[in-house]
């Protein structure tokens, strides 16, 4: 199922897929009989669709949210970063089967990649409301390289993508919300307040299946995160952080906070 969704290229394809996949897990959950888990072979990347053309962080044109090419340009990185998330969270699934985990892990990774399936979906309905579509503009070249660095740890995964990249997002939703309502886009606010409400939930997942597994090997989860976001996340955790979402998924302060000091200090 995750190999299937991970090699589908289409936006929309991938994340129907997504959703069926989900569906038939849960219902076999509820009804008692499991899928079993197997072994599979995740492609390094997942499968891409032609458009958007992907380019380097710093060619990606910088647009101004106060128009609605700005606006647009937004929500199109926005479901960029929704589609990557739909694979990020298959390819934990998939790629780490060789690690013995709780059913509850699949679980939650599940329900995790529905939900950004989800979450796509709803930007794509914004974007084509608003006369674009996802495609139309150029996107972020680098956003499967955190999964390429942790291919090989679990533990690592866990740390830089929920733990981080998705944290990022409890801080700076809040403020494209307030964009959109600023806009009267109503539309856009109804799909931000989804995905704001339901990213706590990725990141409390991340947070929990980390502290697992430093409960496994006896590691102390604040010293191993730092660790691990030193060695896998390239560039500085940027304040402001919003700890009262972070606080809700289980990052209190002392986690990230260090790591932006060292690295505004190193700066």
């Amino acid at each position: 199922m995750a190999v299937e969704v991970l090699s589908t290229a289409d936006g929309r394809a991938k994340t129907a897929l997504s959703r069926t996949h989900a569906a038939a897990w849960f219902a076999a959950r509820a009804a008692g009989r499991d899928i079993p888990l197997g072994h599979a072979a995740p492609p390094s990347q997942p499968a891409r669709p032609d458009r958007p053309e992907l380019l380097d962080p710093r060619e990606v044109p910088r647009r101004r949210p106060g128009s609605d090419k700005g606006r647009i340009a937004m929500l199109h990185a926005v479901a960029h970063i929704e589609l990557n998330a739909v694979d990020l969270h298959w390819d934990i699934i998939a790629r780490f089967t060789d690690t013995p985990m709780p059913m509850g892990f699949y679980d939650d990774w599940v329900k995790s990649a529905d939900e950004e399936s989800k979450h796509f979906n709803l930007i794509c309905d914004c974007l084509e409301e608003m006369g674009s579509h996802y495609g139309a503009l150029p996107a972020h070249a680098g956003m499967w390289r955190a999964a390429e660095d942790t291919a090989d740890d679990l533990i690592g995964r866990l740390a830089v993508v929920p733990m981080v990249l998705e944290a990022r997002g409890l801080d700076v939703t809040p403020g494209m919300i307030a964009i959109f309502e600023r806009a009267g886009a109503t539309r856009a606010v109804d799909a931000m307040q989804v995905i704001y409400a339901e990213e706590v939930h990725h990141v409390a997942y991340g947070s929990k299946w980390f502290h697992f597994l430093c409960g496994r090997h006896d590691l102390d989860p604040k010293e191993v995160f730092h660790d691990l976001v030193r060695r896998y996340f390239h560039g500085a955790l940027k304040p402001p952080f919003n700890e009262e979402k972070r606080a809700e998924a289980g990052l209190p302060p002392d986690f990230y906070w260090p790591l932006a000091e060292s690295a505004t200090t190193l700066g």
